[in-house]
């Protein structure tokens, strides 16, 4: 079959122009980034040879080869891995396929990337990093267990084409052969792939070999042998005082395609009944998919140091999602497959296990370097809120580490639930929140007033599920949530007696609002937790949270309608005025305006437009003329 060329999808093409021409140091990521993708090519060869022996033949023992010319100025990253076909090279290396793409690019262009190009690993494109010190690259390939030794080669010179062709090749696996770039030639040099390989994939548990110069007793050369550069120890099954923190940053950066270094490390070893060791980081920041419904969850698991899944989500709460690093057990079969793992006591002992040492190292870090920790939640804390709708056995747990600021912390200083329980004054009963979409619309809230006359701390929520989680939550230490925007509030007993007398008073008043905006309101009542304002919109106690219901409405989701409660301020002037109006004239066509205006007032006080600005505006006019 001849050579056949082919177009770059249009992404691909924008991708290498940006990678070739916009990063100038640390070029040498490069070969971390093949070695990985060979490391996974064996990976997927020993697991799936497990249950078909055909694939072992024409491969020999599972290494990796670098192989350095000089002469023709090119080096080989051969392993014997699962290999390719030819569908799955134009696949994998002439389109890209992932979300992350747009993001990549446009953060290749900026400032960001170019000085930290290892963040290349992030966004599965590491295999174009080839590009940055090669002119061409030519991929030779065969899939494990194909017939007739039938391979392909793929090649290109990054010019917006590639060929691909079928070859012969006596062995399964890769061949990538970079065609280097002159002024990047130094990278053959024998002592600089071997710094590379040290520096960036020591831990690789595959052999990475290649010809070096061998010397006699007098110094003069004597041929090559073969020497592994890596020392192939799982870095996950050394003891700790084995490991420099140097090189655990450089797994994490292994395992993440992080660039930045992790905000903990959790590296331990579980004996007993069940037997594993695990490696976890958290993350100092969040990574731009986390939220991406493709998003993947779990550590890496290896069975007896077979890789048998690079992301096991059976193993991780998805509130953790965030959580990088390796598992390997000694105690599952090599064969388990996905359906297994779904039912398998064992992992669900692995998953409960390492669930409680992330969270106990999240609250030992909160409690011995908050700073370190308020870093840590800005970035992930939405997601781990999320636990509390997950996981009922761990609310409490997840509840402790949870951050916010309220009423009584200055703008971006934090309170915590244990701290504010403590610090409740012996009337109050319950933990009052408000939701809101900012710091600046929730401190000047109406439906603040009351709470702050007394004293009450009111926590303040600025995400959109808050009152949502909130209401998973129920109670803290026997302390109930309540909203100070949904359902009545009777902060003072005392003035029971006096509230009943003005809802007499203001009876029949009320029952003409109620009358007039009828289609807009559910009732009309007495608030308590007005004093300065003259009226508020409030939802009922099992209502939707207003910035839950805009979020649905956003998302184009159908959303109950229902009417909210329009609370008046018995001792404000503007409702004693209205009293007094109406009891002069009930027929007073004033008092209709004045009902909208007041409705009007409170869908502005709540951060929402009047129902008819133009209107509104209207009323406001005659007003100004008036007085």
């Amino acid at each position: 079959m001849s050579a056949q060329t082919m177009e770059f999808k249009t992404e691909v093409k924008q991708l290498l122009d940006l990678m070739i021409h916009s990063l100038y140091s640390h070029k040498e990521i490069f070969l971390r980034e093949l070695i990985s993708n060979a490391s996974d090519a064996i990976d997927k060869a020993r697991y799936e040879s497990l249950t078909n022996q055909a694939l072992l033949e024409g491969g020999g023992d599972w290494k990796i080869e670098l192989i350095a010319d000089k002469e023709a100025g090119t080096l080989t990253i051969r392993d014997n891995g699962i290999g390719l076909t030819r569908d799955e090279a134009i696949t994998a290396l002439g389109t890209i396929a992932h979300s992350g793409t747009k993001e990549f690019m446009k953060a290749l262009q900026s400032k960001e990337v170019k000085e930290n190009p290892e963040l290349i690993g992030q966004f599965g494109v590491g295999f174009y990093s080839s590009f940055m010190v090669a002119d061409k690259v030519s991929v030779r390939s065969r899939k494990a267990g194909a017939a007739n030794d039938q391979g392909i080669v793929w090649e290109s010179s990054a010019d917006g084409s590639y060929t691909i062709d079928t070859i012969t090749k006596e062995t399964r696996g890769t061949d990538v052969i970079l065609y280097m770039k002159e002024e990047e030639k130094n990278l053959l040099d024998q002592w600089e792939l071997r710094r590379i390989v040290r520096k960036y994939s020591d831990y690789i548990e595959h052999a990475i070999c290649m010809e070096i110069d061998n010397y006699d007793d007098k110094g003069e050369k004597d041929g090559t042998k073969e020497d592994i550069l890596n020392s192939r120890k799982a870095i996950w099954l050394k003891d700790k005082s084995e490991i420099t923190a140097e090189e655990y940053k450089e797994f994490y950066k292994h395992v993440s395609h992080d660039f930045t270094d992790p905000a903990e490390t959790i590296h331990y070893r579980a004996e007993g009944t069940n037997e594993f060791s695990a490696l976890l980081y958290i993350p100092s920041r969040a990574p731009f998919d986390l939220f991406y419904k493709e998003y993947k969850i779990g550590p890496t698991l290896y069975v007896k140091r077979v890789q048998i899944m690079e992301h096991c989500e059976a193993l991780m709460p998805v509130y953790l999602r965030f959580v990088k690093g390796v598992v390997d057990s000694s105690d599952l079969p090599l064969n388990v497959s996905r359906e297994i793992l779904q039912n398998n006591r064992m992992i669900e002992v692995i998953k409960k296990n390492i669930t409680k040492r992330v969270l106990d190292a999240l609250s030992h870090m909160k409690q011995n370097d908050f700073d370190k920790y308020l870093a840590f939640y800005k970035e992930f804390g939405k997601v781990l809120k999320e636990g509390i709708h997950y996981d009922a056995t761990r609310k409490e747990a997840i509840a402790e580490l949870l951050l916010f600021e309220s009423s009584k912390t200055a703008a971006g200083e934090f309170t915590n639930l244990s701290d504010y329980v403590t610090n409740m004054p012996s009337d109050q009963n319950e933990i009052y929140y408000i939701t809101g979409e900012s710091r600046g619309e929730v401190a000047s809230s109406p439906y603040l007033e009351a709470f702050r006359d007394k004293g009450y701390e009111v926590l303040f929520m600025y995400d959109e599920i808050d009152d949502y989680i909130i209401t998973n939550l129920g109670e803290f230490k026997g302390k109930k949530f309540k909203s100070v925007i949904k359902g009545d509030i009777a902060l003072d007993k005392d003035k029971e007696e006096q509230k009943k007398e003005a809802e007499k008073k203001y009876k029949l008043l009320i029952d003409l609002l109620k009358d007039r905006l009828k289609d807009d309101v559910g009732e009309v009542r007495l608030s308590g937790r007005l004093k300065d304002s003259a009226c508020c919109l409030v939802a009922g106690e099992t209502d939707m949270d207003p910035q839950m219901e805009k979020l649905l409405k956003s998302m184009g989701q159908e959303v109950p309608d229902t009417k909210r409660i329009l609370e008046l301020n018995s001792e404000h002037p503007v409702v004693a005025k209205m009293n007094a109006l109406f009891e002069e004239n009930k027929e007073n066509p004033i008092l209709g305006e004045y009902a909208e205006m007041l409705y009007d007032q409170a869908l502005i006080m709540e951060g929402s437009k009047p129902k008819d600005p133009s209107r509104f505006a209207q009323r406001i006019s005659r007003l100004m003329a008036g007085a």
